[in-house]
């Protein structure tokens, strides 16, 4: 019998509101976390979200689990974009170190809150109206193509953040952790508050992004939460990974634009021939990131070699 009562939601949002509290416990005063304690960290996530795969394995369909290690896969390397947006944010409106984990706690919750209202307004949108496939799946090829575009920069989020930022009053001066202040009568923005907004705007674009992926995978809401809630409790170590993460994967946005349209493509033919299993969903998932993974280490060595070479070339010393 698959999982998905209210049992099972009160149960799922029970453990999730529990590991969020060790999630923040985990940072509670540091401005910053070692980048070994932030490997580790976030292995241990991967390793508790498994787990729930487990046990859907284990308590619920083999189909519920099948799908959701195809979504938690394309969430978390979705998670990996929406990470480090949320840097360029930070950079963009000169957030110190120590405020940044804040502020990131409120991206989160905030991109659990809109995920779950997404997901359930898509899920049931499809399922009154099935036609709405076609305009999910085209949005997710134009998401792929986007991506495709951008594949080794991130031009397109750097203009979207300026433009977001030019466009609001923001006080000046440092007015510590307050997001609102009074100038001059006046309510307006902090720098932290602004950058919030910013982080805002952000979740709903990824929101839009990501949530129609994993509507393609399953429509089963229980599902598609757990999937996503587990990926972005990962977020906040994975945050102070991001810079190397990217640097090592530069094939990843690559391998996320092949995946779009992937599932954009099973998505159309599943709605004109019939339902495609699970096993080729994940299969799918599996296959193309782990292409982008294994293309993108030899390049990652290879750029360490030349730079190398260089090095030695000029007299400097070669960085090891």
């Amino acid at each position: 019998m698959p999982l998905g009562s209210p049992l099972d939601w009160t149960l799922l949002i029970a453990a999730l509101v529990a590991l969020l509290v060790v999630d923040l416990l985990l940072v509670r005063g540091r401005g910053e976390m070692p980048t070994r304690v932030a490997a580790v960290w976030s292995i241990v996530w991967i390793a508790i979200a498994l787990a729930f795969g487990g046990v859907l394995y284990l308590f619920g369909t083999t189909e519920q689990s099948a799908t959701y290690f195809a979504g938690y896969l394309v969430e978390k390397s979705l998670s990996l974009d929406n990470v480090f947006v949320f840097l360029v944010v930070f950079g963009a409106f000169a957030i110190p170190t120590p405020k940044r984990v804040r502020l990131l706690t409120y991206g989160i919750v905030l991109a659990l809150v809109l995920r779950l209202i997404f997901i359930l307004v898509g899920a049931a949108a499809l399922d009154a109206a099935s036609w709405l496939t076609y305009p999910f799946a085209a949005l997710l090829g134009w998401t792929g193509w986007r991506l495709w575009k951008h594949r080794n920069d991130h031009d397109g989020d750097e203009k979207l953040i300026e433009g977001v930022k030019s466009r609001m009053t923001i006080a000046e001066g440092d007015h510590g952790d307050k997001l609102l202040t009074k100038v001059d009568g006046k309510r307006m923005l902090t720098t932290a508050g602004a950058a919030l907004v910013a982080i805002a705007i952000v979740d709903i674009i990824f929101a839009v992004d990501s949530v129609p992926a994993i509507l393609g995978i399953t429509t089963d809401t229980y599902v598609v939460f757990a999937a996503n809630a587990f990926a972005l409790l990962g977020l906040r170590p994975l945050f102070f990974l991001v810079a190397e993460l990217v640097a090592r994967l530069r094939h990843l946005k690559a391998a996320l634009a092949a995946l779009l349209v992937f599932i954009a493509a099973k998505m159309t033919y599943g709605e004109i021939f019939g339902k495609v299993g699970p096993e080729w969903s994940l299969g799918g998932v599996v296959l193309i990131l782990g292409a982008g993974v294994l293309a993108s280490l030899p390049s990652y060595r290879r750029e360490k070699a030349q730079e190398k070479d260089a090095a030695v070339q000029e007299g400097e010393e070669p960085l090891v």
